[in-house]
């Protein structure tokens, strides 16, 4: 019994290592690798180690890096030209094996979905982020922010601040205002805070789950300690989500007229959309439930996926470009000139038209977004051969497109490695795909526009009050790999009250 055994598993072993053969695949340059596990040791390694070794492994081998993750093979590419191939070009692409990992959480929304119901969902969805939808948003950002900055008061007295906990508590705030509908009160704050930490883990569990290829079967994982812990975070997660979904599914049923009124009246405007008013995220998913559109199931799905979108992109992105400005006086004070130059010396809050003024400010917010992109690295699985140099790439090759390096390009952006927010004034003279932020093509990300609103607001906010002097330089910055730009130590500026003088 025991030989027969033995037997089958030297021969599950041959055809696994045979059906991993690709003579294609094999003549794209790559660094060397053991037998059976191939490149999977090179990426067991902590967090801090893995995002420098992919660096490094892309200033070596530049455009195409061949890599076998055991049976897996997939490539990471860097050059915009290869990119939009691969993104938005006539190659059947799908979601890579990467986000698999957070399908627990995130299941069949609209990150991860595919074919007809990824159609069928962006079409729902988009409504919820047009002009008028983001115009009734505006003073739910507004109020939150202005908390924002009262936290902050306390501060200024600090030799220094770490500003993500206070930035991650407005942006968690807003989004649940503002997408769902529910300012959170003192309860579900404490579960907000639970849901940050989540977001956290999961992000983590889900890496250590694609460094071992052994775990990659769920079979596998959800034994293991990690996915023990997962199941876990997923139930209070879950919880607090329905709770949420739940008070505005109450408050939607019994007080729907109002409830439009609420977010129409801000502009003065009723806005149709196929004979319907426009209404936030979370009540158009309770109207597409009563239509027979989406059920209960889909509602939470895309719940999940928007408060991961617009929470970790969001808060990261304030906190590096207030590190930026913060070390860049020159351009802050750029900053403060075009906002004294809109606002005067009035103390009112911005609208939308101020917003569309703020030009400087939306080039500052870009060039952060181009040194420190909040998602700095995607995963394609394409379906088809693609020529990518003058290597054949099997169809069925996961394709890693590295975005954090694709932005630092000396073939694209000159003095890539330094804070120009200039660069975003002139006509662009990079390559279309060199820039991705928010990805590109059909899948890229549908609330930019909401993204930069907030950002905006945000920014220009803080710096009417607020004089940001450095503590952390970008050079002290430590990163780690994860599915969003994560470091290592906390940022730090210091905060100082402007002078009320203009």
């Amino acid at each position: 019994m025991l030989f027969a055994l033995q037997c089958l598993v030297i021969f599950l072993i041959f055809v696994y290592w045979i059906g991993t053969k690709n003579k294609e695949f094999d003549k794209i340059p790559r660094p060397p690798g053991i037998f059976f596990l191939h490149n999977t040791l090179d990426f067991l390694a902590d967090t801090v180690t893995l995002f420098y070794h992919v660096r490094m492994l892309s200033n070596k081998y530049k455009r195409l890096i061949g890599i076998k993750f055991g049976p897996v093979n997939a490539v990471f590419i860097t050059y915009p030209e290869d990119i939009e191939k691969v993104i938005n070009g006539s190659a059947v692409s799908e979601k890579g094996l990467m986000y698999g990992f957070v399908e627990p959480w995130l299941k069949q929304g609209l990150l991860l979905s595919e074919g007809s119901k990824w159609h069928q969902r962006r079409k729902l969805l988009t409504p919820a982020f047009t002009f008028s939808i983001m115009s009734s948003f505006k003073s739910v950002i507004m109020e939150n922010c202005q908390i924002f900055l009262d936290k902050l008061e306390k501060e200024v007295s600090a030799s220094k601040t770490n500003i993500m906990p206070y930035i991650e508590d407005f942006v968690i705030n807003s989004i649940c205002e503002t997408a769902m509908g529910t300012k959170l009160d003192e309860e579900d704050s404490n579960f907000g805070k639970m849901y940050k930490e989540g977001i956290y883990k999961l992000g983590q569990y889900a890496l250590y789950r694609a460094q071992r290829v052994w775990f990659h079967p769920t079979f596998t994982f959800k034994f293991t300690e990690v996915g023990k812990k997962q199941e876990n975070i997923l139930k209070i997660m879950n919880s607090f989500r329905d709770r949420v979904i739940q008070n505005r599914r109450n408050l939607y049923n019994n007080n729907k007229t109002n409830i439009v009124n609420d977010f129409n009246d801000n502009e003065n405007d009723i806005v149709q959309f196929n004979g319907k008013v426009k209404m936030p995220l979370l009540d158009l998913l309770l109207e597409a439930e009563k239509d027979g559109v989406i059920d209960e199931k889909g509602i939470a799905e895309e719940v999940d996926t928007f408060m991961l979108g617009g929470h970790d992109t969001t808060a990261n992105t304030i906190q590096f470009t207030m590190m930026l400005l913060a070390n860049h006086q020159d351009a802050q004070e750029m900053v403060v000139n075009e906002c004294n130059d809109i606002f005067g010396s009035s103390d009112r809050s911005a609208t939308m038209a101020d917003l569309a003024q703020m030009k400087y400010l939306e080039c500052c917010i870009k060039e952060s977004m181009r040194l420190y992109p909040p998602i700095p690295i995607i995963n394609r699985k394409v379906q088809q051969t693609l020529t990518i140099g003058k290597y054949q790439i099997p169809a069925g090759t996961q394709y890693g497109i590295m975005i954090y390096d694709l932005h630092r390009l000396g073939e694209q952006f000159v003095e890539p490695l330094k804070f120009r927010p200039e660069r975003f004034q002139m006509e662009p003279t990079w390559h279309p795909y060199a820039y991705l932020p928010f990805s590109a093509g059909p899948r890229n990300c549908m609330g930019q526009k909401f993204a930069m609103m907030e950002l905006k607001l945000t920014l220009s906010a803080l710096l009417r009050r607020y004089r940001l002097l450095p503590v952390t330089k970008p050079e002290d910055i430590i990163f780690r790999l994860d599915y969003v730009l994560r470091v290592k130590d906390p940022i730090f500026v210091k905060l100082e009250l402007r002078s009320e003088d203009k």
